[in-house]
């Protein structure tokens, strides 16, 4: 095969040119991401009993669902939560390449199966399934300036104006609103509706009764009478809009002709549809939406596209209100896959310059080095075709395969350079002898690495995703680099390379080299001879070395993904049962003035929210997401955000107003909220809720008291 392309080298540039087309065009369209999908699918299950204890909630809402999830293909495990508020989220995990759309499905048909046995208020609210993500991606903020607006306000407006253009954009899942919009508040008095003989359900039916859009018809419409000249709208009663409208409802009419209105027995006024979550931006009222990417959507090209329809929507906002990022997860990814391609080239580059300084020879160095980007975007359409993306583990194995590949060409272009000195051969005869000598080895070296890096591909779960793409994208530059040295590289050693001239390699700086090359290999060699010839002493030192590596083995730190500064830092406020939104607000404040006040040079901004942590929603919860300077101004080790959150926790541990913890985000967002594990504790003896919380109080005291 290879004496084919050798006297016939543009066939051979031609498919190097196909192969190298089709990927830079690949490259362009390949999805971007830090890692691979490593997380299994998810479907998520959200539904509110307004006014409804948590335990209510499992009992009326979680458990006729969870009763209906059987039969699902590839469900693995199921977690709920009921908060307080009355919200309900069912999270259904499958295994590992399932398809999450086929799976959505089958759960709303489970659903519908429930639906029957759930409180009508619950139904009639409605039941949100969707394919799930465990964290966020981007938050995005209003921050009133200037103090012109509450933090109510700002909410309404977001869901005015923003919230639904947004929740449209192409690779935008799940969200959270940090607040609410606004609704017509009716504050009843207990007092006045004793009085008067009425009871809320007497308000709720009259508001139902007047409070309705009527339409009245038609005046003049088809068919209409023989010589009509008139066709007009009927306009009837409409729903209530002004809270002057609502105060005139009437709800009872004495004997004696006296008529008792809304006004007379409570208090209404515009005000938020929830008051749940309070929030704040470095303490300025504020109120921010939190983004979850959807199952297999690009996450730059995502952000991308918010924050360009982000830029459009804000460009009239009302005077002192401003866009922030509280919490963006993108800089960090591109920074991320910025040093790894730098890696790449500067890969490229060393090879270029050993091969240079070994081989002496331009037009030698220029064979393996052309090699190079072929095989790197032939490998790019490997990836394409193999639905993979761009990430971290792609371009480390480009990385690795860097090396690995030119070894082919060198081998190649050394022997049809060794048949041309040492038999005088014209280039192309050489490497016509060179190819039939070698192309056995080169194959056989294939089949060696593909042995050593394949069989990863083959692993399952979540481990099995990330070494998988490694994998493939190693093992297929490294058949890519062999086709390359089979077909493409003896057809240009024996165009380009040029018969050895006299004296070469003897003068200059190739002479002084090649000298030194030759007294450092002497050495060597005088060196090994003196070792095989004490062969115990060799022995004892290759056991001393492979003790010392196991015991180091051993000692070094294990983890699935390595912790790395991603500039964020987010926190979790935890009050004891009881405490009220203003004691959590309290705590969220005087986090954040002592984190401005020891962590200044550290932290760019702080988003608090209270109401609201990844615990549950409720009055004693609070949230924190700390965005840190850029890494250029935070060079020393103390100031990364291990460092920072060592620092803040142990300043507030032991704190008697509550519990603070703050955590790095995890490696891979999809498997959690931060670093670490998951422990789930069972209540397989049937106690009471009070019981168990009481037993996970004690359980979580242990492990606090726990050295390791």
């Amino acid at each position: 095969m290879s004496r084919f392309f050798i006297d016939r080298p543009i066939f051979a540039w031609v498919l190097a040119l196909v192969v190298m087309l089709a990927g830079a065009i690949e490259v362009l369209q390949l999805p971007i991401a830090q890692y691979p999908e490593i997380a299994p699918p998810a479907v998520s299950i959200q539904a509110t009993y307004a006014g409804a204890s948590a335990q209510t909630v499992a009992n009326t809402v979680v458990r006729p669902i969870l009763q209906e999830m059987s039969g699902l293909d590839g469900l693995e495990y199921i977690d709920s939560t009921a908060e307080s508020t009355g919200t309900v989220t069912i999270t259904l995990t499958f295994k590992q390449g399932t398809n999450p759309n086929i799976a959505q499905v089958q759960v709303q048909n489970k659903l519908q199966l429930a639906e029957a046995n759930l409180p009508t208020e619950v139904t009639q609210a409605g039941i949100n399934v969707q394919k799930a993500e465990k964290n966020f991606m981007l938050f995005f903020a209003l921050v009133s300036t200037n103090g012109a607006m509450t933090r109510y306000d700002i909410a309404d407006y977001i869901a005015s104006n923003i919230e639904d253009p947004i929740t449209r954009v192409p690779g935008v899942g799940d969200y959270q609103l940090f607040g609410s919009e606004y609704a017509m508040r009716i504050w009843l008095n207990p007092d006045e509706l004793y009085k008067y003989g009425l009871t809320v359900s007497d308000v709720v039916s009259a508001l139902k009764d007047q409070n309705i859009q009527v339409p009245s018809g038609e005046l003049g419409g088809l068919p209409a009478v023989k010589g009509q000249r008139l066709d007009a709208l009927i306009t009837g009663p409409s729903e209530f809009t002004t809270p002057s409208q609502f105060e005139n409802v009437l709800l009872k009419v004495e004997p004696s002709g006296a008529q008792v209105r809304l006004k007379d027995v409570a208090r209404v006024e515009l005000g938020p549809q929830s008051y749940a979550i309070d929030s704040l931006f470095n303490g300025m009222p504020a109120s921010a939406m939190g983004l979850k990417l959807t199952p297999g959507a690009n996450q730059l090209d995502t952000e991308k596209a918010v924050k360009a329809e982000l830029k459009v929507l804000t460009q009239h906002l009302p005077a002192g209100l401003k866009l922030v990022y509280p919490y963006d997860t993108a800089p960090y990814i591109v920074l991320s896959l910025r040093e790894v391609v730098q890696t790449l080239l500067e890969a490229i580059a060393l090879v270029f310059l050993v091969m240079l300084l070994f081989l002496q020879n331009i037009r030698a160095t220029l064979v393996p080095t052309i090699a190079v980007p072929i095989v790197l975007l032939g490998t790019f359409a490997v990836l394409a075709a193999l639905g993979y993306s761009i990430n971290t583990l792609t371009m480390l194995a480009m990385v690795l395969a860097v090396g690995l590949l030119v070894d082919d060409a060198i081998v190649v272009v050394e022997n049809v350079d060794r048949l041309m000195h040492e038999r005088g051969l014209r280039p192309k005869e050489a490497a016509r002898q060179s190819m039939d000598e070698i192309s056995g080895a080169l194959i056989g070296i294939a089949l060696v690495l593909a042995a050593v890096f394949l069989p990863m591909a083959f692993f399952g779960g979540s481990t099995g995703v990330i070494y998988r793409q490694f994998s493939i994208t190693i093992v297929s530059a490294m058949v890519l680099s062999i086709l390359t040295a089979l077909i493409f590289t003896p057809s240009l050693c024996g165009s380009l390379l040029r018969p050895p001239k006299e004296g070469a390699g003897t003068h200059g700086f190739a002479g002084w080299f090649n000298r030194g090359f030759n007294r450092s290999r002497a050495g060597y060699l005088g060196g090994v001879r003196r070792l095989t010839r004490r062969s115990r002493l060799t022995m004892v030192g290759f056991v001393c070395i492979a003790i010392l590596t196991v015991f180091l083995f051993t000692r070094l730190p294990i983890g699935f993904l390595p912790n790395e500064d991603q500039g964020l830092l987010i926190g979790q406020i935890s009050l004891p049962t009881g405490a009220t939104a203003e004691q959590t607000q309290a705590l969220n404040a005087e986090v954040r003035k002592y984190i401005f006040k020891t962590e200044g040079n550290n932290v760019k901004s702080i988003y608090t929210a209270s109401g609201f942590s990844f615990a549950g929603q409720a009055q004693n919860q609070g949230f924190l997401v700390m965005l840190m300077k850029p890494w250029a101004d935070r060079p020393a080790a103390s100031q990364n955000v291990a460092a920072v959150a060592q620092r803040v926790m142990g300043h507030f541990a032991g704190n008697r107003a509550g519990q603070v913890f703050i955590v790095q985000p995890p490696p891979v967002l999809e498997l959690g909220n931060a670093t670490g594990f998951d422990m789930e504790l069972m209540n397989s003896g049937n106690i009471s809720s009070q019981d168990f919380f009481e037993a996970r109080a004690k359980f979580l005291q242990l492990a606090a008291k726990d050295k390791l």
